[in-house]
């Protein structure tokens, strides 16, 4: 609608505002994954569950998981992903991005584990075979998969969304 509205010559000021909220939420998910990592992910392998914007589907668009990406990569950071079912279009917008057969393989060598989409198979990831092969046991949850308590008892610095943080 915003779209439409300012080829015509409109602004609706209440759609504009929500695209910005939208945008600078999308900001602060990359933030979230720089700040779990000590402020720098230059150099940094992240690993990056789901790129559909929702399970159960392969769109990609509008996936928060797209500007999540560009933002990591533009602060210097690698990229490794994997969704069960948004590769093949995934790959058609992304450069510079490995792409993996599954969590574990996504995983393997990465600096931090970000969970982009909620897709049931993260919902069960064996968190002791992923936290071996993390190099830092670093888990961004941008969708609550997992309760924070259950994260800390098995060894992660876990970082979620609108949570407060608990001592």
């Amino acid at each position: 609608m915003a779209e439409i509205a300012r080829r015509y010559g409109y602004e609706f000021q209440i759609i504009e505002a929500v695209l910005r909220v939208n945008d600078n939420i999308k900001q602060r998910m990359v933030g979230k994954v720089v700040k779990a990592l000590c402020g720098n992910v230059q150099s940094k392998t992240i690993a990056v569950l789901g790129l559909a914007f929702k399970p159960e589907t392969d769109d990609i668009r509008d996936s928060p998981a797209i500007p999540l990406i560009n933002g990591l990569q533009q602060q210097g950071a690698t990229i490794r992903a994997y969704d069960p079912q948004a590769v093949e279009n995934a790959k058609k917008i992304f450069k510079n991005v490995t792409f993996c057969r599954d969590a574990y393989e996504t995983a393997d060598g990465a600096d931090a584990l970000v969970i982009a989409t909620e897709w049931n198979e993260f919902r069960a990831l064996k968190l002791e075979r992923i936290r071996g092969l993390l190099k830092q046991p670093v888990i961004v949850d941008l969708r609550n998969v997992y309760d924070p308590q259950r994260m800390k008892s098995e060894g992660f610095t876990y970082v979620s969304v609108g949570r407060r943080e608990r001592a």
